[in-house]
């Protein structure tokens, strides 16, 4: 396809394929009050009867668009003065039949819910959910038509109480916690939303048509809201932490001051900063054996670096887990010398983001953060002499975003990455555009990027492009989607991002059925196929090329089924996993099946059973996988979740040494088992308990070296004998106490438990594996967190009272 074609295409777009479709919007009245309310579910003050009533709600899932149970209706009033909006709705229902189960905040769990979605630009580009469940959960998230992100963290207040009839919820939000404009009179976007666990049914206020992928473009109005204006929206969080570690190595104590700010630069935009940043009590990483070419993904669980970085992930240039991660130089050291100290992190000095979006559609977010240097320590080994060595020299990362939405549901975005590493270390520059076009209909949806890296390395300098195209029917019952992609040799955004594989051009295609209403059988039934392919770009050779089906059935009881088929049914090549240019290793057919039950999480018991086969077109070379998770609550405080898991892998393939001018390959089996348990005991909505246990034990077992051929294939090599089997044990145990004192503050202890072994002279046995890791050094934590949440408008009239 030429470019004036492409051109035509998206130009086509633009210009609006179809025609609008029109929607009757509901629209709720907000009345204002001059007198106090007091939050605690009642609804008893006389400006609630006042206020007007919003109420028929319809049907959201999973007969979409049906009218609610008389029986279960909802009504719901909107209040408003000078500092906050408040809320008050009555969901209707046998108390009975209520479920309340208490969980951490953002959680949702087994308990009924309600949400109130304000857009305060009503330009249907981004919501402030809230909800509260009938436990008093509270739980927040910011909306877009890319999905909803909870790790967005507001401060407003909330009370239930449950009558005998029905459930009450009594919210005030403050307009800190909002974004809107300085006009005299108001005009929202607004939604509503419950969700009636018993009956897995949920609701909303105004229609949200399943047969569209964008939620947030089907919200009403709310009106009367009148002079009012933003607030100053500045909060300070000040934290302090103790951390008390012991191990082989004997005690340290460490004590850490900071503080957090967050501050509003106007109506649209606010800038957060961490000062002496402390991220001690975030959950561990589950670390596996990693024997393939690429590196492990974690989550990101660092509250800073997931709050509010929608705008950062555009174009999916951003892992933030680089910035912190481990050093990328490796020391120099003579035969006499030895490592004995290598750091597993940088640390972070501080960080600051600034996002927000216009009232015109113009989304702009910038992050900065900064890493000092660290260093290794290298100790000779005759003299005990110590010396320390840079590892990573300080480090600079930023982004810079540019999203500009259009038409209520497409937009187009500009992204810079850049790290820049003081000296003689490596510096990286990234820059893209995404596109996101929809009709006006949501019917249709051409989507795409280009992209381009600037590496300055010790290598010398690099440049690459990455470019992919996707056209898709995303309306109704049958969706489809065709997308094709380029990337090139040296394209590289691994320094802030995460890429493993690039050098390829691809072509993939896809079709999907999801039903719209339940059946005589099933709530909700969900088909999709894929077929994949990607190509090297220098001989042309297939590196992945893939055919799938995979189902996801809801049955009438709420129990999930799902069965997944995929298979290769060509011989590929992996450019990747020999480590040298131009190298190659075959990869043969194969088949992998996968299914996967999971009971409604209403009961008491559930269970989620996982099996996985797969089978190659190799002589004995397959694996197994059986992973069983089962939950027990005991109440609506108190539940148990233990998962086991067992993979067997046999004749597994892959990379072990290099000898001389020989890239060796061994024949190994695999063999992997995790114990998972979980436990929380909440005492209330506000103080819990919580545990978190891993064992983790994999080894590798080598039966036969290999040999790899310039043609990707192998031959056997009887010469080489070194041992590379592999044995690693790694153990995790956190117990923690949380209690949310008041809004935004926190009083957290944690005791943790974890060490690690990994071997190359083992035995098989499980009870003495897990007895070697548990007393291999293992480093035993104890840590008190303490955070206090100021608004400054409220400390600001704290002040003006006292005087």
């Amino acid at each position: 396809m030429n470019t004036k074609n492409i051109l035509f295409f998206i130009t086509l777009y633009i210009t609006n394929i179809g025609i609008a479709q029109t929607s009757n919007k509901k629209v709720a009245q907000a009345y204002k009050t001059s007198n106090h309310i007091a939050i605690d579910g009642k609804l008893n003050e006389e400006a609630w009867s006042n206020a007007a009533t919003s109420s028929d709600f319809i049907m959201f899932y999973p007969d979409n668009g049906k009218e609610e149970n008389p029986d279960k209706k909802t009504e719901v009033r909107i209040l408003y003065d000078d500092d906050a909006i408040y809320v008050g709705a009555i969901m209707y229902d046998d108390p009975e039949n209520i479920l309340q189960e208490i969980k951490l905040r953002d959680e949702f769990g087994t308990s009924d819910h309600f949400g109130i979605f304000f857009n305060g630009f009503n330009d249907n580009q981004l919501e402030h959910r809230f909800f509260i469940s009938a436990a008093g959960v509270q739980l927040d998230a910011i909306a877009t038509s890319a999905g909803e992100d909870y790790s967005w963290d507001a401060i407003w207040d909330c009370k239930v109480k449950i009558t005998e009839n029905s459930w009450i919820a009594e919210f005030k939000i403050p307009y800190a916690a909002l974004r809107f404009s300085e006009k005299e009179k108001q005009t929202w976007g607004l939604n509503m939303f419950r969700d009636i666990k018993k009956d897995n049914t949920s609701y909303c206020w105004n229609f949200i048509d399943s047969k569209l992928n964008n939620e947030v473009v089907q919200a009403g109005i709310l009106e009367g809201i009148e002079n009012i204006k933003p607030p100053t929206r500045l909060f300070f969080i000040p934290y302090t932490s103790y951390y008390h570690n012991n191990n082989d190595n004997g005690p340290n104590n460490k004590f850490k001051i900071g503080m957090d700010i967050k501050y509003g630069i106007n109506d649209s935009f606010t800038l957060d900063a961490i000062l002496v940043p402390d991220f001690g009590q975030t959950t561990f990483d589950n670390v596996n054996l990693v024997l393939g070419p690429f590196e492990q993904q974690f989550n990101e669980n660092r509250p800073f670096f997931t709050e509010g970085t929608d705008l950062f992930n555009k174009g999916n240039l951003f892992y933030s887990r680089r910035i912190g991660a481990s050093p990328t130089l490796e020391p120099s050291f003579s035969s006499e010398e030895e490592i004995t100290e290598y750091p597993n992190t940088t640390n972070l000095l501080n960080a600051t983001k600034i996002s927000g979006r216009t009232s015109k559609g113009l989304g702009i977010g910038f992050l900065n953060a900064m890493t000092e240097n660290t260093y290794a320590t290298i100790v000779h080994t005759s003299t005990n002499q110590e010396r320390k060595e840079l590892v990573e020299p300080f480090s600079n990362y930023n982004i810079f975003v540019l999203d500009q939405r259009f038409r209520k549901n497409s937009s187009v975005s500009f992204i810079n990455t850049s790290v820049v590493r003081n000296g003689s270390g490596r510096d990286a520059n990234v820059s893209g555009l995404v596109f996101d076009l929809n009709t006006l209909t949501n019917s249709y949806k051409l989507s795409g990027d280009t992209k381009f890296s600037y590496i300055n390395g010790l290598d010398g300098i690099k440049r690459g492009t990455n470019s992919s195209l996707y056209i898709a029917d995303t309306k109704g019952k049958y969706q489809y989607g065709l997308g094709s992609g380029y990337i090139s040799k040296d394209y590289d955004h691994n320094d802030l991002g995460i890429l493993f594989r690039n050098n390829y051009y691809s072509f993939n295609a896809n079709a999907s059925y999801r039903a719209l209403k339940r059946t005589k059988t099933f709530n909700n039934i969900r088909l999709k196929s894929e077929i994949n392919s990607e190509f090297e770009n220098l001989t042309g050779k297939l590196q992945l090329g893939t055919i799938s089906f995979s189902s996801l059935l809801y049955n009438l009881k709420n129990d999930v089924f799902q069965l997944s088929i995929e298979g290769s049914p060509f011989e590929t090549f992996d450019f990747y996993f020999p480590g040298i240019d131009g190298r190659y290793n075959y990869n043969p057919k194969y088949i992998d099946f996968t299914s996967i039950i999971s009971s409604n999480r209403n009961r008491k018991y559930s269970f989620d059973l996982t099996n996985n086969f797969i089978k190659h077109d190799q002589p004995g070379r397959k694996s197994y996988t059986l992973s069983l998770g089962q939950q027990y609550r005991f109440s609506d405080k108190f539940y148990i979740r233990y998962t086991a898991i067992g993979i067997k892998n046999r004749n597994d393939i892959g990379l072990v040494d290099y000898d001389n001018a020989d890239i060796i390959y061994a024949r190994r089996n695999i063999n992997t088992l995790e114990h998972q348990f979980s436990s929380k005991y909440s005492i209330n909505n506000v103080m819990n308990f919580n545990l978190k246990v891993r064992y983790y034990w994999a080894h590798a077992i080598n039966n036969k070296f290999l040999t790899l051929r310039e043609d990707g294939y192998y031959d056997d090599n009887l010469t080489y004998n070194t041992n590379k089997n592999v044995n690693r044990n790694i153990w995790n145990f956190d117990f923690s106490y949380t209690w949310w004192f008041a809004p935004g503050s926190l009083v957290s202890v944690l005791y943790r438990n974890n060490s690690s072994l990994n071997e190359q002279e083992f035995d098989t046995n499980f009870g003495n594996n897990l007895r070697n890791v548990l007393s291999n050094n293992p480093n035993n934590t104890i840590s008190i967190s303490f955070r206090y949440y100021i608004d400054y408008n409220q400390a600001k009239n704290v002040f003006k009272g006292s005087n």
